[in-house]
């Protein structure tokens, strides 16, 4: 007779002890399983910092598993028997305790529910999934909305999230404010003058977290990240004092800062609370709620509470719904055929324009970077140069400490890449050296010129931009909301063209570093 009723698996982003997986919970005949394996860890090449985040995360809601009574079969890194991949310690684990079934939250990623399903099926075992209730919406919900739709749009889709959840809307069902987005209001710059926002509160690394710095410094010393610097919450309590910080001290300027960038300043006016949801060590509602209650207090702006709400209740929600209705084959679309190889500066920060150098630097370091510096730095840099989507999408998951691939996959390859030809934006999001320009102050601290598209201090930007308007002339013409980009291509001599496409082109050659002078490098044609 088996000893052990139900097998409750517990993934690293599930680390919510009041999940769908816990209901029906016998402490007498349950066993929660969970384990540390450097499968996951190496599925991408991930950083220190996301490693270290995720397995502290995991041995803190142990501790607190065992010590409300439940009963944990943990399996350790280090651990000399850890097959190091979830299956292999599910079967060894399953052969040990000889459960009746199995039961786990919907996974956050469509690789490991296969994998989970395949294991269970070679053990012989039930394998129940529950739906993951800390979202606002399930991927039923979204395939709901999208019944019928020609094109799926998150603005349509938040505006009936705002409605079913009753989140800043009026009693006649019209938005508070008269508008549902106040994009027009959250999108300025710093300007010349140096930015003093509020340092977020940091969460200095207790005696198990510092177990785990140890042995992530062993165990993958040749990744990168800063563990000197680690200061994530790892906990609940953790995570509800980052919320609090956040919305007492930052949330009133974050609206209309949100797009800005300026050089050794990471977090701005940024919440820093997106991996602690994702970890779901802090629920959606509640950041929610709390956003809300500053609005009605009047200590935060409307535009700067729903440009958050937008990005929780909106942004968040809508991606998950696009991945799991389109994967498993999302995951292989591009659109753009885009073929070049992920440049090796991603993984140093060693380049010389400068808000690739600082924007690659944070997040190699920190495991951080905020939405526009990875849209509108590395990720445009990414798409004009033609890199292989699915390089891109490796390299987000494998950095970000944020980064799960429900999340990460349709920003990445669909919002930033293009690759998924529309289904997440509406158009390709490029743009010149100017943009950067106008939105930081990188551009007073580099050598490169924004305004340039050829010379020795053209901005690769900038040549990029128009480069990718030639190479994609065609489809891009097709698009309404690239008509005046594409146009503005007439302005161009066939002369002009020919000398923005083969500086591309040495830049494509060179790793996607701008080469020294104007001189071709060997073997391209004048």
């Amino acid at each position: 007779m088996s000893s052990v009723r139900h097998l409750v698996l517990v993934l690293g982003d599930q680390l919510d002890p009041g999940s769908a997986a816990f209901d029906g919970f016998d402490a007498k005949r349950d066993v929660v399983w969970m384990a540390e394996v450097a499968g996951e860890s190496g599925n991408v090449w991930s950083t220190q910092v996301r490693t270290t985040l995720f397995l502290a995360a995991m041995r803190h809601f142990r501790d607190r598993a065992r010590k409300a009574g439940r009963r944990v079969d943990y399996c350790e890194l280090d651990d000399t028997e850890n097959r190091q991949t979830l299956a292999g310690e599910l079967e060894r684990a399953s052969h040990r305790l000889r459960p009746q079934r199995l039961i786990v939250v919907q996974p956050g990623e469509w690789r490991v529910q296969e994998a989970l399903q395949s294991a269970a099926k070679t053990l012989g075992l039930d394998l129940e999934i529950r739906p993951d209730r800390h979202f606002l919406a399930s991927p039923e919900t979204f395939a709901e909305h999208a019944k019928g739709r020609r094109q799926l749009r998150m603005e349509f889709f938040y505006r009936e999230m705002r409605r079913r959840h009753d989140v800043l809307v009026l009693p006649s069902g019209e938005p508070e404010g008269g508008e549902w987005n106040f994009d027009h209001e959250n999108r300025e710059s710093f300007g010349r003058t140096a930015p003093n926002p509020p340092a977020p509160r940091a969460f200095p690394p207790d005696r198990l977290t510092r177990e785990v710095i140890a042995l992530v410094r062993k165990r993958f010393a040749d990744r990168p990240g800063d563990l000197d610097r680690f200061d994530w919450p790892v906990t609940p309590e953790d995570a509800e004092a980052a919320l609090t910080d956040f919305v007492e001290h930052r949330l009133r300027d974050f609206g209309r800062h949100q797009d800005a960038m300026w050089v050794g300043e990471p977090w701005l006016y940024h919440s820093r609370l997106a991996a602690a949801m994702n970890l779901k060590l802090l629920d959606p509602r509640r950041v929610i709620a709390a956003a809300v209650a500053a609005y009605r207090a009047g200590t935060a702006p409307l535009p700067a509470v729903e440009g958050f709400i937008r990005q929780i209740l909106g942004w968040r929600e809508y991606v998950r719904g696009i991945y799991w209705r389109f994967m498993p084959g999302y995951l292989e679309r591009n659109a753009l055929g885009a073929t070049a190889a992920l440049p090796k500066f991603f993984w140093t920060g060693d380049v010389p324009m400068t808000c690739l150098q600082d924007a690659i630097g944070q997040s190699l370091s920190l495991g951080y970077a905020h939405h526009i510096q990875r849209l509108m730095v590395t990720g445009l840099y990414a798409l004009m140069l033609g890199v292989d989507p699915k390089q891109v999408h490796a390299w987000y998951l494998a950095v970000y400490v944020d980064a799960v691939e429900w999340v990460e996959l349709p920003n990445t390859l669909g919002m930033s890449q293009y690759g998924d030809g529309g289904v997440m934006a509406s158009k390709p999001y490029i743009a010149t050296g100017r943009y950067i320009e106008r939105m930081s102050n990188a551009c007073r601290q580099c050598r490169f010129d924004p305004a340039e598209a050829v010379g020795p201090k053209a901005c690769p930007f900038t040549t990029l931009y128009w480069d990718f308007l030639l190479r994609h002339r065609d489809l891009l013409a097709a698009n309404p909301r690239m008509g005046l980009q594409v146009r503005n291509l007439g302005n161009l001599s066939a002369e002009r063209a020919r000398s923005i496409q083969r500086r591309a082109e040495q830049i494509r050659r060179g790793d996607g570093v701008p080469p020294p002078d104007e001189a071709l490098l060997p073997g391209l044609s004048p």
